[in-house]
């Protein structure tokens, strides 16, 4: 039986291969179509990607090293019929040793442009499924806890001594997609 998540608590792991599915449904009457964005965020010392490319969202949608793969954009929120709308499958044998987190981020695409928020976001929810069942692990529902964010790390796997845990972090911005790229990447980035 899955786990329902609230803010702060964590679970171990205990499996090489997940995945980390976002679902949404959308208001309905708000003028534009939500677009919500799973982006996941590889970061070692300092809380710092090592490299660009540690940075996987609907524009990169695979890392350098192999452990992390997106299943691409869904504009709508509408293209899974009840299920995770956008996917990003993990393989923890795989995580390049300089990655000691992946933080889930979840945005909306021109959320200012639109006047949109979570506050008018229905069933947003992030799950942790075990690939090799297809079972539901965990989950952590967005509730009416984020009125007026535009962005939320959601959660963040993290690695502690050899295991790997999840934390339901839960933390809302009003920022978008390159926030937190700028946050976390000090390089120069490549457009």
């Amino acid at each position: 039986m899955a786990i329902t998540l609230r803010k702060g608590e964590r679970i171990n792991i205990g499996l090489s291969q997940i995945s980390v599915g976002l679902g949404w449904n959308p208001n309905e009457g708000t003028g534009f179509a939500f677009d919500l964005d799973a982006s996941a965020i590889m970061v070692g010392a300092g809380r710092l990607i090592p490299a660009e490319e540690f940075f996987v969202f609907y524009g990169n949608t695979a890392s350098p090293d192999g452990a992390l793969t997106h299943s691409g954009d869904d504009p709508t929120g509408g293209n899974s019929d009840g299920g995770d709308d956008e996917i990003i499958s993990v393989n923890l044998n795989q995580v390049d040793p300089r990655v000691t987190e992946i933080l889930f981020v979840v945005t909306i695409h021109e959320a200012i442009q639109r006047r949109q928020n979570f506050g008018q976001v229905r069933d947003a929810y992030i799950r942790i499924v075990d690939e090799s069942t297809k079972t539901e692990i965990a989950k952590y529902e967005l509730y009416e806890d984020f009125s007026i964010e535009t962005g939320i790390e959601f959660g963040r796997l993290y690695k502690k001594d050899v295991n790997w845990k999840f934390e339901a972090s839960g933390i809302g911005y009003r920022e978008d997609l390159a926030y937190f790229l700028g946050k976390h990447f000090k390089g120069e980035i490549i457009k």
